[in-house]
């Protein structure tokens, strides 16, 4: 139903995730990002039980490997339909989840009816060493950050620093983050990187940008994800159990690292409190939690800003193993960007996914008992954009 909730339209449980599909990920090469995201899609239409002729609405980001000017229109000539509702988006890490916010709008709008979200990228092979680092070194600041050679991690590594520095943290901690995505990686046998590490592993993994070591680092991957969005009416018919979208939120805080006004603290603090509030719930409501996880620091800040620890606590948090699953608070259960893999943009794609999985309870091994309500956070640039959802089953509504 669509209400207003404190000034702003509530979309609480006016649409629901019916179909979800990956694509395989790590290093494919001889298949296009265009391929994979097609294969995405139409694994999705199927989990959810219908056609290319029961979607009206299609949303894709670019692709770095493989681009194109009007990226989604071309998927749609692709894939030989006409939806009524295209867009292409590209906001970073940040796109998955600000793209279902916005195409749930689109929805309760009627400008659609069901919608197939489908995003892929081949950054492991589809890119040369020489245009990688381009890549890397051209998201500066053309006057104040670019002239002086850094590159993604090197930002972030500014971030990772800060944190150390204002709440005493440890490198150790930061280890633990990467632990604790290696752990649930290893049960989940799509992932990417599933052989065990320890926190000595990570330490003595080599440095990339001090204080971040490789392991620190989120994976460069092949693959694609997709997921279908309808009307909650439309869902009760659906082949699984409809996930539902109860909340969700959007804040943005910079675009460059050196015009923001904290390197400790991000706008998921907005993101999560209006995620929360459109859903009637907290964060202690929830069974589990999917983090963005570009650079294990991230990952700390985030769990802070959306209220899941005190602050300057989470790493302590996730050294004294509550991150874990059957802990307090699961995080990452399918391995995250550190472990499962990271395409680029569609890297939180899995994260909601998994989601999926975890609400109809069929994630496996790595199955959440009784999940009913979950967060997942994406964010883009270097901690600019962020966008929370909360999702539940049916029970929730």
């Amino acid at each position: 139903m669509v209400t207003r909730h404190g000034g702003q339209v509530s979309l609480r449980g006016a649409t629901a995730l019916i179909g979800a599909a990956d694509t395989a990920v790590g290093k494919l090469p001889g298949i296009s990002p265009t391929a994979l995201c097609a294969e995405a899609a139409l694994a999705a239409i199927a989990d959810a039980g219908l056609t290319l002729d029961d979607v009206d609405g299609l949303v894709t980001c670019t692709s770095m490997a493989e681009p194109h000017m009007y990226h989604a229109q071309m998927m749609a000539e692709y894939l030989q339909i006409t939806p009524r509702y295209c867009v292409t988006a590209s906001a970073g890490g940040g796109t998955t989840f600000s793209v279902i916010y916005q195409a749930a709008c689109a929805i309760a709008a009627g400008m659609c009816n069901t919608v197939v979200i489908s995003m892929a990228d081949s950054l492991r092979t589809g890119l040369s060493r020489d245009q990688a680092k381009i890549m890397q070194s051209s998201t500066g600041h053309a006057q104040f950050e670019t002239p002086y050679g850094s590159t993604v991690p090197g930002y972030y590594a500014l971030i990772a620093n800060a944190y150390l520095h204002e709440y005493g943290a440890t490198p150790e901690q930061f280890a633990a983050v990467a632990v604790t995505a290696r752990n649930h990686a290893a049960l989940n046998p799509a992932a990417e990187q599933r052989t065990p590490i320890t926190i000595d592993d990570v330490l003595a993994s080599r440095m990339i940008a001090d204080p971040l070591r490789l392991l620190d680092c989120s994976l460069v991957s092949d693959g694609g994800s997709a997921v279908v969005l309808t009307r909650a009416d439309r869902a009760k018919s659906a082949p699984h159990a409809p996930v539902y979208l109860l909340g969700a939120g959007e804040a943005l805080s910079h675009e460059h690292i050196s015009q923001a006004a904290s390197l400790t603290t991000s706008a998921a603090r907005h993101s999560g409190k209006r995620a929360f509030e459109a859903a009637g719930l907290t964060p202690s409501d929830m069974h589990f939690a999917q983090i963005y996880d570009c650079f294990t620091p991230v990952v700390l800040i985030e769990m802070e800003d959306l209220g899941f620890c005190p602050t300057g606590l989470a790493g302590e948090f996730f050294a004294a193993g509550e991150a874990n699953l059957g802990a307090t608070l699961p995080v990452n259960t399918h391995g995250g960007l550190l472990s499962h893999c990271h395409p680029g943009n569609p890297g939180s794609m899995f994260a909601l996914t998994e989601s999926i999985q975890q609400l109809r309870h069929a994630a496996g091994e790595r199955q959440v008992q009784n999940a009913h309500l979950g967060l997942v956070h994406a964010q883009g640039g270097i901690l600019s954009s962020h966008c929370s959802l909360v999702l539940g089953r049916e029970e929730t509504l």
